[in-house]
C-alpha cells in the first residue's frame, strides 16, 4: 500500500458522511482507482526518481476518483509521501519530513504568486540545491491550491519552483480553470524533466496516459448512455 492509499483510507475513516462525487457510484479498484472493468494494475510501472515528492492534499481530494496525485505514489512508492493539509494543525510527521537533513524542500507553485515584498527564493531548476529535492505538491483545485500556498506559514521559509510545460495539459478528467493548468501528475513529470531525469518522467507520463485513457473510456460510455 503506497502513501496515497494509506491517506485515502485515513480520510474515509474520519468522514462524517458519504463522499458524493461524479462517478462515485462506480465500483473501483482499490489498487489503481479505475473502474474495476478497466483495472490497470497489471500495467502499473515503478521507477526510482532523482527527487522525492510530498503530496499535501486539500480536504476531500484523496477521495476524488479523478485525482492524479495517486499516480505519483503508484510509480514512486518509496519516494512519495502524502499528508492532509491544515492551516493551523499540520501533521507532525509532515513537519518532521520538512526538517529531515537529507532533503531540500521546495514548494511547487507559479512564481508569479510570490509577492515582491517576500524574501523568498525562486528556483529555475532544482539542480542548484545542495541536497536531494523534496517537491511539495499542493494537491487540490486551483482555488484550493492558492489558499494552501497563502495560508501555510510553515512553508513560507522554503523556496518556490515553477514548471514550464511545453504543451497544453492533456488532463480532461475534471474541468480546469485554464487550459494550461496541469494536473498534479503532469506537474511532477515536468519537474523531473527540468531536473534532467527523463527516464522517471517518461514512466510517470506513460502511467498517466494509461490512467487517463481508461478513466475517459468509462466517462464516454456514461455520456452515451
Amino acid at each position: 500500500m503506497n502513501a496515497f492509499q494509506r491517506l485515502r483510507r485515513q480520510r474515509i475513516a474520519v468522514a462524517t458522511r458519504p463522499f458524493q462525487a461524479r462517478g462515485g457510484s462506480i465500483i473501483r479498484c482499490e489498487g489503481c482507482g479505475l473502474a474495476e472493468i478497466h483495472c490497470a494494475c497489471a500495467l502499473k510501472p515503478t521507477a526510482i526518481p532523482a527527487a522525492d515528492f510530498c503530496l499535501l492534499m486539500y480536504d476531500t481530494e484523496p477521495m476524488k476518483p479523478s485525482n492524479t496525485g495517486r499516480l505519483i505514489a503508484d510509480v514512486f512508492p518509496e519516494n512519495t509521501s502524502a499528508f492532509m493539509w491544515s492551516r493551523t494543525n499540520p501533521d507532525s510527521d509532515f513537519l518532521a519530513l520538512l526538517r529531515n537533513p537529507l532533503y531540500s524542500p521546495v514548494v511547487v507553485f507559479p512564481e508569479s504568486y510570490v509577492r515582491e515584498d517576500e524574501a523568498r527564493q525562486v528556483l529555475i531548476s532544482a539542480n542548484s540545491l545542495s541536497k536531494r529535492p523534496l517537491y511539495i505538491l499542493l494537491d487540490g483545485t486551483w482555488s484550493e491550491a492558492r489558499k494552501m500556498f497563502r495560508k501555510s506559514p510553515y512553508l513560507d521559509g522554503f523556496p518556490v519552483i515553477s514548471v514550464q510545460p511545453d504543451t497544453l495539459s492533456a488532463y480532461r478528467l475534471r474541468v480546469a480553470a485554464h487550459d494550461n493548468h496541469l494536473c498534479t501528475a503532469e506537474v511532477a513529470a515536468c519537474l523531473l524533466q527540468q531536473q534532467g531525469d527523463l527516464a522517471a518522467a517518461t514512466v510517470l507520463q506513460d502511467w498517466f496516459s494509461v490512467f487517463r485513457e481508461r478513466y475517459l473510456m468509462l466517462k464516454s460510455r456514461h455520456k452515451k448512455e
